[in-house]
């Protein structure tokens, strides 16, 4: 690893980019840098707000961006891809981690502390076989032989945790690189019914109908989606059972509701979903279902901690929350046209290479017009895959808006309270326009020196 460059060759770039465009000193500029407690990729702002007394029409407060280095103000991006901004994934990650958390110990954000007792597991549903691959290490560590299929490609190698053939396909030329696509566009669609299914299956193994299980017994869940070192997702859920009342709140749910109930029914729904989808190079349709299926009872944590503690499902969830498909060798940003030829010189690997260039092909609306609404070409770098990562059913725990409205009230109560005027009785008035992302290449450099991205601090130091 090359050694970092000296601050005084730094500090001198930074300085002439800041001068070149508004002449104004490092000081302000580094007040923003401290204010953004870590992003690397800024939003820059220009635009002005006044705050006016509505009575007398006096202008009580006025903020320009004119006086500000670049004349621009610089902006969190929110982006909660680690590989694009550490430290905005780092709050998403914490955000998801209290909303998982909140869903299973309840007690605070809205949850009641009941929601504790309720059945509740851990599920992946992961996606099927499109073809042999390098196998990873288990969960445990332990490396294990890549046995041969029938007539098909062998691998007697055990491969450690850092191989880049982990997810490779052994045979590439016999791998199903159109099926894997297919699946991962429609693995929301897929979700969505076995959510269905589902609920068919609690209520016919609790011998009600569907409308009466309704009644008593709502399902909760919160999920995120990840992808596998082959370049397909999977989902991990957390699924809750509770009860109802009257007015619509949640209350412990019938004894007969059970995680034994709930597991069964996970496991039996799972194994039924199908979804029959077009196929691009055939008359029949393809019929796409979930691989394996894990479920797992989440435990009331002990004195002396549970194998599946609430606290850990919520971390594990959480981490997933930040990471997508650049995880397992694509890229972090969309694909176009003239990218396709040189995918590999940008660090893809070969397989996601194939995958991206499939979903290209796939997309072609004229040729598969009944592709048409997956926008293929659009995901191409998610390699199919465009749901949203993380989703909750209404009733689980609080929402990620809500978080964000806490943090932002708090930090609206500490600046409102050095104010001279009472901000309730004023109007404001602002006007705002986006001017760009991002460091310039001097002020990348230098903000980078001044910023902790491991913990998402703002430690600045003074020049």
């Amino acid at each position: 690893m090359a050694e970092p460059a000296p601050i005084g060759d730094l500090v001198g770039p930074a300085i002439r980019d800041l001068a070149r465009h508004s002449g104004r000193d490092l000081n302000r500029w580094l007040q923003q840098v401290d204010r953004l407690r870590g992003c690397s990729a800024p939003v820059r702002l220009v635009g002005d707000v006044s705050t006016v007394d509505p009575a007398t029409g006096e202008v009580l407060h006025h903020y320009s961006t004119s006086g500000e280095p670049h004349g621009q103000l610089l902006v969190r991006c929110g982006n909660r891809r680690a590989s694009r901004c550490p430290a905005c994934a780092e709050t998403y990650r914490a955000d998801t981690f209290h909303l998982i958390r909140a869903g299973l110990l309840g007690g605070d954000k809205g949850v009641p502390a009941t929601v504790s007792t309720h059945p509740r597991v851990l599920a992946t549903l992961t996606a099927p076989s499109f073809g042999p691959v390098h196998r990873s290490p288990d969960k445990h560590g332990r490396a294990d032989v890549c046995h041969p299929r029938r007539n098909g490609p062998a691998c007697f190698e055990r491969h450690g945790s850092n191989d880049r053939r982990i997810g490779q396909p052994l045979d590439p030329g016999t791998y199903d690189y159109a099926g894997h696509v297919l699946w991962n566009a429609h693995a929301g669609a897929l979700w969505h019914r076995f959510g269905v299914y589902l609920r068919r299956h609690l209520s016919a193994s609790a011998g009600l109908t569907r409308a009466e299980f309704d009644r008593r017994v709502r399902l909760s869940f919160a999920k995120v989606a990840e992808y596998q070192a082959r370049g397909i997702v999977h989902f991990h859920a957390v699924i809750r059972l509770d009860g109802r009342t009257p007015d619509g709140g949640i209350d412990p749910p019938p004894s007969w509701a059970t995680a034994d109930l709930l597991t069964g029914a996970i496991e039996s729904a799972a194994e039924a979903v199908h979804l029959d989808v077009s196929d691009p190079y055939g008359d029949a349709s393809r019929a796409l279902r979930w691989g394996a299926v894990d479920v797992r009872r989440i435990e009331t944590t002990g004195p002396d901690g549970a194998a599946l503690s609430e606290a850990a499902v919520a971390g594990y969830v959480a981490k997933y929350a930040t990471k997508a498909a650049e995880t397992s060798g694509t890229l972090d940003r969309r694909v176009k046209r003239s990218d396709l030829p040189r995918l590999e010189q940008r660090g893809v690997t070969e397989h996601a290479a194939r995958l991206i260039r499939t979903a290209w092909e796939l997309g072609d609306t004229t040729a598969h017009p009944d592709l048409a609404p997956l926008r293929l070409r659009q995901w191409a770098h998610m390699l199919g895959f465009r749901g949203h990562f993380s989703t909750k059913s209404r009733a689980y725990s609080t929402t990620m808006t809500a978080l964000r409205r806490v943090r932002l009230e708090y930090r609206q109560a500490r600046d409102l309270a050095r104010l001279p005027y009472d901000p309730a009785a004023t109007l404001t008035l602002a006007s705002w326009r986006y001017a760009g992302q991002g460091y310039t290449a001097g002020e990348s450099a230098l903000a980078a020196q001044f910023t902790d991205h491991q913990t998402g601090g703002n430690r600045c130091a003074t020049v």
